[in-house]
């Protein structure tokens, strides 16, 4: 046995596993797609791909996993594997199981935040605010121990100085009333001075985002998302949290792979407020999935999340329809951030204006994807844009590992991705 059968074992005596059918001939749907020839690319290449994620699915990673791909503006690739619920590793074995459709929506966790940040890159298009106003113009309770200074490009770039949570702010109970969370935020002590450290804000920034929102048009956030892009590109989900009618039909999240490891859990933690494990039951809570959470808790299905991407891809306009001003998608997918260690992650990237950008080594979306843009969500989705490629990915999965082995396989399928659709 080498060091590749090492990373690519099926089982581990610890290991929480889904149960992967021998034939996934029943569990798998697949959409509408253009041939790959049209669009510049190979059908050997897509079918790579493919394979790719099939490889993934049956690590046991992943109760469900949904791919999209656009090439051109052209869906070459649309299809899912798994169940949406039932077969999680603490799901028994005769559980009742959906299998999982192209229409079912996932939660997106940190993938909101892209989403969220043109919300406000939107706001700033229409003159209704600016992005270096100070939170604290609509928020004046938020204006003291020096966080006065601190503006909303500030918290959209990461550079606000509070990415911690405070305690007890992720009560499910309290996202009725948002308001006695920003009493919280407002309370809290910055760690940094404004614009100083780049540090990743995992939830704060995007509590702050959803009341200057609310402050500024006096409606939520999750009002304006509708009437800027939901409405206009006719989408079904693609919003903060479901009806209440539609909570069940959200995929089902779960932690799998190897335990969390002890030098990587109080990291998570302090940045999330909970325990890894505590965060995914969090978000499988009922009040969770019909509330709004800025940075957390978007829900959409990978062809409407890669449809958005696409309109980003043209620069703000999809099937006809404008959403953004090219100059308004540009500003928010410049390099703000070049290969600054992130004192949250601690690891280096390079970041722009609400969006995690790819680069000539090594990033979220690849080798040689410089001018590629988008955003991660625990811990396993991913989803971006590459104009050199006129590409656009969205890949949502519903198991949720940190590090474990088998994640290899993930890699190999961005990588195929990279490898399928040269640059144009």
């Amino acid at each position: 046995m080498d060091w590749f059968d090492l990373l690519t074992l099926p089982t581990h005596p610890i290991r929480a596993s889904c149960r992967v059918p021998k034939s996934l001939g029943p569990v798998t749907r697949r959409g509408d797609e253009v041939p790959p020839t049209d669009v510049g690319a190979t059908r050997e290449g897509v079918r790579g791909v493919w394979e790719a994620t099939k490889a993934l699915y049956r690590t046991g990673l992943d109760p469900g996993i949904q791919i999209c791909i656009r090439r051109e503006g052209a869906v070459v690739l649309h299809g899912s594997l798994g169940h949406a619920t039932g077969n999680g590793p603490q799901d028994p074995p005769d559980a009742p199981k959906r299998v999982l459709d192209l229409d079912t929506p996932f939660c997106l966790y940190s993938a909101s935040k892209a989403i969220t940040a043109m919300v406000l890159h939107k706001l700033d298009e229409e003159r209704v605010l600016h992005l270096d106003d100070r939170v604290s113009d609509y928020i004046p309770e938020f204006g003291v121990d020096g966080k006065q200074w601190i503006t909303i490009r500030h918290v959209i770039g990461h550079r606000a100085g509070i990415p911690t949570l405070p305690a007890g702010a992720l009560n499910l109970d309290l996202l009725e009333d948002p308001e006695q969370i920003i009493e919280m935020l407002c309370a809290a002590p910055r760690l940094s001075r404004p614009g100083r450290r780049f540090a990743y804000h995992a939830v704060t920034g995007g509590f702050l985002l959803g009341e200057v929102v609310r402050r500024v048009t006096g409606q939520d956030i999750r009002s304006i998302l509708h009437k800027q892009v939901i409405q206009p590109l006719g989408f079904r989900w693609m919003n903060y949290g479901v009806a209440a009618e539609d909570v069940d039909k959200v995929a089902d999240d779960a932690v799998t792979g190897l335990p969390v490891h002890r030098l990587i859990g109080p990291l998570i933690e302090r940045v999330l407020g909970t325990t890894f494990e505590g965060a995914v039951q969090l978000a499988q809570d009922p009040r969770f999935r019909r509330g709004i959470v800025p940075a957390a808790n978007l829900t959409s299905n990978a062809d409407e999340l890669c449809a958005w991407y696409q309109c980003l891809l043209e620069e703000g306009e999809l099937g006809g329809v404008r959403v953004y001003d090219p100059r308004t998608v540009r500003r928010a997918t410049d390099e703000h951030s070049y290969y600054e260690l992130d004192m949250t992650l601690l690891m280096p990237l390079r970041h722009g204006l609400g969006f995690m950008l790819g680069s000539d080594w090594v990033s979220p979306w690849g080798a040689d994807t410089p001018r590629a843009f988008g955003h991660i969500g625990l811990s396993n989705i991913f989803a971006w844009a590459d104009p050199d490629r006129r590409l656009a990915v969205s890949i949502l999965t519903s198991g949720k590992p940190t590090a474990t082995p088998e994640l290899f396989r993930l890699v190999q399928l961005i990588r195929s991705i990279g490898a399928a659709f040269p640059k144009i």
